[in-house]
């Protein structure tokens, strides 16, 4: 699908705003149970100022959901990500993606939930895949490096990874007191810890 370009907004209404509201919106109805009716009520606005930013609902849904991975992949395009050994690359990674996380919340939450029930959707899921692959080839690197474990699965080990990282959008909330990076470490500390290779202790 071709992404159509943002309109130019209305003063004091920006297109920011409206797709913040509107990932707010789906996020508690569903995508498919919001209607634009909804979203413009929750902005206080007529229908027609919603159509002046964005041409339908499904737009939202794109920016919406390119946001997050967008953000996804600007971690793997750091020079943390991009040099030294696989297992620091890979922590880099996990350490990037908690802070997309907290900084992109609703957005990481929608993402999320996406099934691939339409063009949009399975082009996010694609996006996702791509990701995932690009944390198995770094799990994978650090294996043959000696740094990981080697008697779990390199794609295993990427979902286990990922799937913590995921479930922090169920009860992380940004205006608590675990500040991102507090967060980051935790994630590291917790899943690095049975990831890594324990150096073999020398027998007195």
């Amino acid at each position: 699908m071709t992404a159509v370009a943002p309109r130019r907004g209305r003063p004091g209404h920006s297109l920011g705003s409206l797709l913040e509201v509107a990932v707010a919106v789906f996020n508690e109805r569903g995508y498919d149970a919001t209607s634009m009716e909804e979203i413009a009520a929750r902005l206080g606005v007529t229908k027609s100022a919603i159509y002046h930013h964005v041409p339908s609902k499904v737009e939202l849904l794109r920016m919406a959901l390119d946001r997050a991975l967008d953000a996804l992949f600007a971690v793997t395009d750091e020079p943390g990500a991009r040099s030294g050994r696989a297992i620091d690359r890979l922590e880099h990674v996990v350490r990037g993606s908690v802070r997309v996380l907290a900084a992109e919340l609703p957005f990481v939450t929608l993402l999320l939930r996406v099934r691939g029930n339409s063009p949009v959707e399975q082009a996010a899921l694609e996006r996702r895949r791509r990701f995932d692959r690009i944390v198995t080839d770094l799990v994978r690197s650090a294996e043959t490096d000696g740094d990981v474990r080697p008697d779990v699965d390199p794609a295993l080990t990427s979902r286990l990874l990922f799937g913590t990282v995921n479930s922090l959008t169920e009860w992380y909330r940004p205006d608590g007191d675990l500040s991102p990076d507090a967060l980051a470490d935790a994630v590291v500390t917790t899943t690095f810890a049975g990831l890594r290779t324990t150096p073999t202790r020398s027998t007195p």
